[in-house]
């Protein structure tokens, strides 16, 4: 009697960044994980993220020890129109992964400055440059504009030539703010170049004389 060969299936083999992603996608707080060329991508609540944040920092199997950076994407037609981006390295692990929450212009963010204090200069900037809030943070102050600057530049709606220009005053012995006086009008600025706004270069007569024979050699 023939002997029957039964297949065995073999679950496939994980990599180490898969691995890792599935057990991310396991934390509270995590709501989706993929990877992205390579790097795990976890979107977040914003609510759970001190508790996440230091499961990734001190949990087993996680490592991640450095926060490298803190940026923020402006998507002005959403209601949360703000991603935040949470770039983590894991030294041990070699690894990095990208922590995403979303927010409002008036919702705060739980600040991460607690869990790596170098924080305290990434929230800076994003609230400097976004005008994200971050609750908990103590020195929230501008780190990139100085102090009298208007708004928050890299909003999406921020007009190009700001509200206010500053400039040493010779008089006065010291520096001023202005409105914005602007030299030209940008909004009849002449976009073509020059190269398509002319439908003739110079010496273009002599090549169409050339073509119709009476040229001269």
């Amino acid at each position: 009697m023939a002997e029957q060969e039964t297949a065995v299936e073999t679950a496939p083999v994980m990599t180490p960044t898969e691995s890792l992603a599935a057990r991310i996608g396991a934390l509270p707080g995590v709501r989706q994980v993929s990877i992205d060329k390579g790097e795990i991508v976890a979107l977040a609540e914003r609510d759970g993220m001190l508790s996440l944040m230091t499961a990734l920092r001190d949990g087993e199997g996680f490592a991640f020890e450095q926060v490298m950076d803190i940026c923020g994407v402006d998507w002005p037609e959403r209601a949360e129109r703000f991603d935040l981006v949470y770039n983590l390295l894991s030294v041990s692990l070699n690894q990095r992964a990208r922590v995403i929450v979303t927010t409002d212009e008036t919702t705060p963010v739980p600040s991460v400055h607690t869990v790596w204090p170098v924080a305290t200069w990434w929230e800076r900037e994003t609230w400097d440059l976004f005008g994200v809030v971050f609750s908990g943070q103590p020195d929230l102050r501008r780190i990139l504009t100085d102090y009298g600057f208007e708004g928050h530049p890299l909003r999406k709606d921020f007009p190009l030539t700001g509200y206010v220009e500053v400039r040493y005053d010779e008089e006065r012995k010291s520096v001023v703010y202005e409105p914005v006086k602007l030299r030209q009008d940008f909004r009849n600025f002449d976009f073509l170049s020059p190269w398509e706004a002319m439908t003739s270069l110079p010496g273009d007569e002599k090549a169409a004389a050339m073509k119709s024979g009476s040229g001269k050699a």
